[in-house]
C-alpha cells in the first residue's frame, strides 16, 4: 500500500496540481478505512515538495518514488522510498521526512525525543528500524540493497547537529540526518546525490519495480533465528510443569500441517494465570527454528502485543502483531502457523454477524496452515468480541479442518491458588451466592475505602513489589492522552471520622513510554514505574499480571437479595452503552473477574455500593466484619 508511485519528475508535476494531496488522501482512506489526520496531511503538503525539489536538483528525476509506503506485515509506513539500480542490484533508499523546527532530549535516552507534547523516536533510530525491517522481510532472491536517511527540511543547523550528537556513538549513527543547509539547491548535482545516498543510482526497469511491489514478503531465516534465541533466553517465557507438557502437545497438533486436510485448528483453553501467553511466545520461538518457517503471534490486545514486542525486541516487528480486522501480510497457506493469544478479545461481532462463523477466523485459517487459539470464554468483556470452544469446533468440522483441544488446568498466578480462582468464579457468577472465603493460601481481604486500597498498594510498592489499582468503567474518561491527567475516578464515603473524598486519574491513553512524567503509556501501565498512581481499567489490565491487585467495583454491578444486578446506565464505556441490564450483566461479571485475577500474591476488593460492600465483607472473613482493613493488612 502506498499513496503515490511514479518517477521523481512525475511527482513534481503532480505536486503542482491543486488536488494531488487530496487524491492521495482519498487513496489512503480507501486502503485504511479512515482518513489521514490533519497533522499528517500538513506533513505531506510541507515535506513532499521539499524532498522532490532536492531530488530533482540532484539529477535524480528518473528514479522511482513511493510516498507513504506501508511496510509488509506491518501498519508502519515509510514517508518516502526511492527505488533504483546500483551496480546491478535493486536498491531502496528509505527517507524519513520531518518538518520539525524544534526537538528536546527525552529522559528515556538517545532513542527518544520530545517534539511539542509528543514523544517520538529519534529519526535516525526510526530509519534504522525501517531499513532492518525491509532487509529481513523482502525475499532474498530480489537481492535488494537497503539504506536510509532522515531529511529535516525545516530544521536549523544547530538542531540537526544536536540530533547527530545523540547518536554519534550508537548504531543509528550510520543513518544520515540532513537539514536544509545540507541540501542547498545550488550545490552540484553530484554532491546532492551523494548526500541523498543516491550516488550511482540508475533508474530501475519496470519488471524490477513490479518484482519489488508484488513480492511475497516473509521473515528471513536470520530474523527467525534471532527471535528464537531471544525468546528461548527470556525468563518470562520459561515454562514449567504442565505448561511445558502443553507445549509438547501443541507441537504434536501443529505437525498436522503435514497432512492433507485443508486446515488445522488447535484451541488451548485456560483460566487466568495458566500461562497461555508464555506458552504462545515460547511456541513462536520454537516455530522460528523450523525449516521454512513463517509464523505469527497475534493478539487483539494492543497492550499485550506492545509488551511482547518490547520483551522480544525490535527484531520481532511483524512477527508479533495486533489483530484488528485486517490480517497480517505475508501469511503462507502451506507454512504459516498463526498463534492467536487472547482469542476471546477478537472482534467477531457475534450480535451483528451475517455468517455462521466469525469472518475473521474464517479468513485467518484460509490464509495459514494451522491456527492455534488461546481462549478463556469468561474473559469476553465486550459485545463485539468473543468466541467459544464449541463454535471453533463447529467451524473446523464444517470446513473439514482437523481439530484439537487442549485444556490448561494448572494455575500459576494468584499464588497458584486454585481455591481462589474457583472462589472468584463462584462470586462473579450470575447464579450466586458464593461460599465464604476461609482459605489461607492466598492474601485476600476487603478494603474499607479507596484510600485504604491506595495505602495498601503504596505499602506493597515500598516493599519492592508490583501493585496496581483497577476499577470498573464507571467514571468519565476525558483527560488528554498525555499528562497532566484529570482525577476522574472519584468516590465519597462516610465513616466514624466524618466525610471523605478520594480521587485519582485513569491511566494515560497515550501509547509508548511517557518517560520523565512518572506516568507510563497505557500499554506499560501494568509494568512501568508510576503506574500505581493511576487507575487501570480492564483494557489495560487484561493479559497482564502484577504481585498485588486492588479492585474497585463500581455502581454498574451491585449485589441484592435477588443476586447480582447490572446497571449499564452507570457505565461510561461506549462499547456497552446500548445494552440492556440482562445483556450487560455478563460483561460486567467477566470484567470484574479479569480485574480480580491479576494479582499473583494478593487482592483487595472494594465496592462503591454499600450493599455490595457488605456482601463482600460477609463472604471474606465474616468474623472480621467492620474491622479496619489496615489492621487486616498488617497481619
Amino acid at each position: 500500500m502506498h499513496v503515490f508511485e511514479g518517477t521523481v519528475h512525475e511527482a513534481a508535476a503532480r505536486l503542482a496540481e491543486p488536488g494531488f494531496v487530496a487524491r492521495c488522501a482519498a487513496r489512503y482512506t480507501a486502503g485504511h478505512g479512515r482518513p489521514p489526520g490533519e497533522e499528517e496531511l500538513a506533513s505531506w503538503e510541507n515535506s513532499w515538495p521539499a524532498l522532490v525539489e532536492a531530488l530533482g536538483a540532484a539529477g535524480l528525476g528518473e528514479l522511482q518514488l513511493l510516498l507513504e509506503y506501508e511496510l509488509p506485515g506491518s501498519s508502519q509506513r515509510i514517508d518516502a522510498l526511492i527505488l533504483g539500480v546500483r551496480a546491478g542490484r535493486l536498491t531502496a533508499v528509505v527517507v524519513e521526512l520531518k518538518q520539525w523546527t524544534a526537538a528536546a532530549p527525552h529522559p528515556a535516552g538517545a532513542g527518544m525525543l520530545r517534539v511539542g507534547r509528543r514523544e517520538v523516536l529519534h529519526p535516525a533510530r526510526q530509519v534504522g528500524g525501517y531499513v532492518t525491517y525491509l532487509t529481513h522481510w523482502v525475499p532474498a532472491e530480489l537481492g535488494l540493497n537497503v539504506c536510509g536517511l532522515a531529511f529535516l527540511h525545516n530544521a536549523s543547523a544547530d538542531l540537526v547537529g544536536h540530533l547527530r550528537e545523540q547518536t554519534a556513538d550508537g548504531p543509528s549513527s550510520c543513518y544520515p540526518l540532513l537539514g536544509a543547509a545540507d541540501l542547498p539547491l545550488d550545490a552540484g548535482a553530484a554532491q546532492l546525490a551523494e548526500r541523498l545516498l543516491c550516488t550511482g543510482l540508475e533508474p530501475a526497469d519496470r519488471s524490477s519495480i513490479d518484482g519489488f511491489l508484488q513480492a511475497h514478503h516473509r521473515p528471513s531465516p536470520q530474523l527467525l533465528s534471532r527471535v528464537a534465541v531471544t525468546i528461548g533466553g527470556h525468563d518470562g517465557f520459561r515454562l514449567i510443569g504442565d505448561q511445558d507438557k502443553v507445549r509438547q502437545v501443541i507441537h504434536r497438533a501443529v505437525r498436522a500441517v503435514d497432512r492433507k486436510a485443508p486446515g488445522h485448528v488447535v484451541v488451548v483453553t485456560g483460566g487466568p494465570g495458566t500461562g497461555k501467553t508464555a506458552i504462545a511466545a515460547r511456541i513462536l520461538g520454537d516455530l522460528c527454528l523450523m525449516e521454512g518457517a513463517n509464523p505469527r503471534l497475534l493478539s487483539p490486545s494492543g497492550t499485550l502485543t506492545q509488551q511482547l514486542a518490547r520483551a522480544v525486541g525490535d527484531s520481532a516487528k511483524g512477527l508479533i502483531h495486533t489483530l484488528t480486522t485486517t490480517l497480517p501480510v505475508g501469511l503462507d497457506k502451506d507454512s504459516s502457523v498463526v498463534l492467536l493469544d487472547e482469542a476471546h478479545r477478537a472482534r467477531t461481532d457475534p450480535l451483528r454477524r451475517r455468517t455462521q462463523f466469525p469472518n475473521l477466523f474464517t479468513r485467518l485459517i484460509q490464509g495459514c496452515a494451522a491456527l492455534v487459539l488461546f481462549l478463556d470464554e469468561r474473559q469476553i468483556v465486550r459485545p463485539n468480541e468473543g468466541t467459544t470452544l464449541d463454535e471453533l469446533q463447529q467451524l473446523a468440522e464444517t470446513y473439514g479442518y482437523t481439530f484439537a483441544h487442549i485444556d490448561l488446568s494448572t494455575q500459576f498466578r494468584c499464588g497458584g491458588s486454585r481455591t481462589y480462582l474457583d472462589w472468584i468464579d463462584a462470586v462473579l457468577s450470575a447464579g450466586g451466592p458464593a461460599p465464604t472465603w476461609r482459605s489461607r493460601d492466598y492474601d485476600l481481604a476487603v478494603a474499607n475505602s479507596p484510600a485504604s486500597l491506595e495505602d495498601w498498594v503504596n505499602a506493597r510498592i515500598h516493599d519492592g513489589h508490583s501493585a496496581r489499582i483497577t476499577a470498573g468503567f464507571c467514571w468519565p474518561w476525558k483527560s488528554s492522552p498525555t499528562p497532566p491527567l484529570l482525577p476522574e475516578v472519584s468516590h465519597s464515603w462516610h465513616d466514624g471520622t466524618g466525610e471523605h473524598h478520594w480521587q485519582r486519574p485513569w491511566n494515560a491513553r497515550a501509547d509508548g513510554i511517557l518517560a520523565g512524567t512518572n506516568t507510563p503509556g497505557r500499554a506499560f501501565w501494568a509494568t512501568d514505574a508510576g503506574g500505581h498512581q493511576q487507575i487501570g481499567c480492564v483494557y489495560t489490565a487484561q493479559g497482564m499480571e502484577y504481585d498485588y491487585s486492588a479492585v474497585i467495583l463500581g455502581d454498574d454491578l451491585t449485589w441484592t437479595t435477588n443476586g447480582w444486578q447490572a446497571h449499564p446506565e452507570k457505565s461510561h464505556d461506549p462499547a456497552l452503552a446500548e445494552l440492556t441490564p440482562h445483556q450487560y450483566l455478563r460483561y460486567a461479571l467477566n470484567t470484574y473477574r479479569v480485574l480480580a485475577t491479576r494479582g499473583a500474591r494478593g487482592t483487595r476488593l472494594y465496592s462503591t455500593d454499600p450493599d455490595t460492600q457488605a456482601y463482600l465483607h460477609q463472604l471474606i472473613h465474616p468474623d472480621d466484619h467492620g474491622r479496619d482493613t489496615a489492621t487486616q493488612d498488617r497481619q
